[in-house]
C-alpha cells in the first residue's frame, strides 16, 4: 500500500470528511471568534474586569467539560446504534443524556450559588502591575459566575441535543443553532457591556447576561427543529412518552460513561489547577493567559473538530461491523488532523503579536500574552495527535484507557511539571515553563501512538448477539 493510499486518501474520503467536519469547524470557529470579541469587549472596560471574567471562565470551563463527559458515554452508543440502524437504541441513549445532564446542571447551580467567591479567590494574588486590583478582580469574577449560573441548564440540555444530532449524521442544524446563538450573544454584548441604545451599561455582568440569553436561544432552535423534523430524527418519535431506558442499556452506558465523566471532570480540574499554578506569579500572568487562551482557541477548533469527526466516523464504521474500514479511516483522519494543525500552528505563530494589542491593558501583559501564544503554536501538532488518539480510543468504548491516557497523564505529567517549576524554580520565567508544558505532550504522543497501533479500540459495542 502506497503512502497516499495509507495516509492521505482519495476524493471520496475527503468528501465524506468535509461533510462532517466543516460544519463543526464553522460552528466552533464562529463561537470562539465571538468569544474573542466578547473577551475584547470586556477587556476594553479595563484589566480588572478582564481578569475577573477570565478566572470565572476557568471554573465554568470545568463545568462545561463535565457536561461533555456526562453525554460522551451515551454518545458513543448513539453513534454506533445509528451506524447499526437502531433508532430505538439512539432514543435510549438520548434519554440517558437528558437525565445525567439535568442532574449535573443542578449540582453546578448549587456550587455556583454558594461557593463562587471561594473558587474565584484561589486564582487571585498580588500583582507587580499597578492596574491590577485583587479585590476588584474578585468582585467582577463572583458577579459574572452568579449570572452564568442561570445558563447552566440550557447549556447542558443543548449539548444533549446537538451531540445526538451530530452522532446521527446531522451537523448543519447544530452549526446553525450555534451561529444564531453567537450572533445573539455578540449583539447583547454590545448593548449590555457598553450601555448602547438605552440599555444599561453593565460591563462584565452584561457579558454574562448576553451569554445566558444566547444559550436559551441555541436550546430553543435545536429542540424545535428536532421535534418538527421527526422524519430526519426517528429517535425523537415518542421521546418524551416516559423516560424508560432498558436496564441492560443503562448498565452498558454507565460502565463506559463513568470513566469518561470522571475523565472530563479530572482533566478540566487539572487545567484549572495548572492555571492556578501560573496565577501565583501575579495577576498579570492571569491576564496574559486569558488573552492567549482566547486567541489560541480560534485555531484549536481544527484539531478539536477533527477529534469529534474521528469519534463520529470511526464510531459509525465500528457500529456497522466494518472494522478494517474503521482502522483505515482512523489512520487517515489522524494524519489529516496533524498535518492541518501544523499549518494552523504556523498561522497562529504568525499572528501572535496582533491580537494582544487590541486589548486595553498594560503593555507588559500584551507582551507576555504574545509569548504564551507562540508556546501554544509550537505545541499545536502535538495536541492534534493526542486529541485524535483520544477520540480513537473513545469511539471503540475504551473509556478506562482514555481515562488513563487523558486524566492520569495530565495530572502526573503536566500538572506536576508546572506545579514544580512555578513553585520551586522562581528564577525560571513563566514563558519557559509554558513551553516545557507544551513539549511534555510528546510523552502522551508516544503513549497514544502505541494505543492506536495495538488496535484494542476496535470494538463493536452494539453488536446483536
Amino acid at each position: 500500500m502506497s503512502f497516499k493510499q495509507k495516509y492521505i486518501g482519495d476524493k471520496s474520503f475527503y468528501k465524506m470528511l468535509l461533510r462532517i467536519v466543516l460544519p463543526i469547524i464553522a460552528q466552533n470557529a464562529i463561537t470562539n471568534f465571538v468569544g474573542l470579541l466578547d473577551n475584547l469587549m470586556v477587556g476594553r472596560t479595563g484589566t480588572d474586569p478582564m481578569n475577573g471574567v477570565s478566572v470565572a471562565n476557568q471554573i465554568i470551563f470545568v463545568f462545561n467539560l463535565i457536561i461533555f463527559g456526562a453525554v460522551a458515554g451515551a454518545g458513543i452508543f448513539a453513534a454506533q446504534y445509528y451506524g447499526q440502524g437502531d433508532h430505538k437504541g439512539v432514543r435510549y441513549a438520548f434519554r440517558y443524556k437528558l437525565i445525567v445532564c439535568t442532574i449535573t446542571a443542578a449540582v453546578g447551580i448549587i456550587i455556583f450559588a454558594f461557593f463562587r467567591e471561594n473558587l474565584v479567590s484561589l486564582y487571585i494574588s498580588e500583582s507587580s502591575i499597578a492596574g491590577c486590583d485583587p479585590v476588584a478582580t474578585l468582585k467582577y469574577g463572583s458577579e459574572y459566575m452568579y449570572i452564568m449560573m442561570f445558563g447552566l441548564l440550557p447549556f447542558a440540555l443543548s449539548q444533549s441535543y446537538t451531540g445526538t444530532l451530530r452522532e446521527t449524521g446531522e451537523t448543519i442544524v447544530p452549526m446553525a443553532a450555534g451561529i444564531s446563538a453567537v450572533v445573539v450573544n455578540l449583539c447583547f454584548n454590545y448593548l449590555l457591556i457598553f450601555g448602547k441604545f438605552g440599555f444599561p451599561e453593565l460591563g462584565a455582568a452584561g457579558a454574562a447576561i448576553a451569554t445566558v440569553i444566547s444559550r436559551f436561544v441555541e436550546l430553543a432552535i435545536v429542540v424545535i427543529w428536532t421535534h418538527t423534523h421527526k422524519e430526519h430524527n426517528p429517535f425523537a418519535v415518542g421521546l418524551y412518552k416516559g423516560m424508560y431506558i432498558p436496564k441492560d442499556i443503562i448498565k452498558k452506558i454507565t460502565i463506559k460513561g463513568l470513566p469518561l465523566l470522571a475523565n472530563e471532570a479530572l482533566w478540566s480540574m487539572a487545567i484549572a489547577a495548572i492555571s492556578q499554578c501560573y496565577s501565583i506569579r501575579g495577576l498579570e500572568v492571569v491576564g496574559a493567559q486569558n488573552i492567549s487562551t482566547t486567541v489560541s482557541n480560534l485555531f484549536n477548533v481544527v484539531f478539536l473538530s477533527m477529534g469529534l469527526a474521528v469519534s463520529i466516523i470511526v464510531g459509525q464504521a465500528l457500529g456497522a461491523g466494518e472494522t478494517e474500514k474503521a482502522v483505515d479511516l482512523d489512520r487517515k483522519l489522524i494524519f489529516v488532523s496533524v498535518a492541518s494543525c501544523a499549518v494552523t500552528g504556523a498561522l497562529l505563530a504568525a499572528i501572535s503579536p496582533f491580537f494582544p494589542h487590541l486589548y486595553n491593558t498594560d503593555p507588559e501583559i500584551r507582551s507576555l500574552a504574545t509569548k504564551f501564544i507562540l508556546c501554544v503554536a509550537a505545541g499545536t501538532p502535538l495536541q492534534a495527535f493526542v486529541n485524535a488518539a483520544y477520540f480513537t480510543m473513545r469511539s471503540g468504548g475504551k473509556t478506562m484507557i482514555t481515562f488513563v491516557f487523558d486524566s492520569v497523564m495530565i495530572w502526573c505529567v503536566n500538572y506536576v511539571l508546572v506545579f514544580t517549576l512555578t513553585h520551586y524554580a522562581p528564577g525560571m520565567s513563566v514563558v519557559a515553563i509554558m513551553f516545557c508544558e507544551q513539549m511534555s505532550n510528546i510523552i502522551k504522543c508516544c503513549f497514544g501512538y502505541y494505543l492506536v497501533k495495538k488496535r484494542k479500540w476496535v470494538n463493536n459495542l452494539v453488536a446483536k448477539s
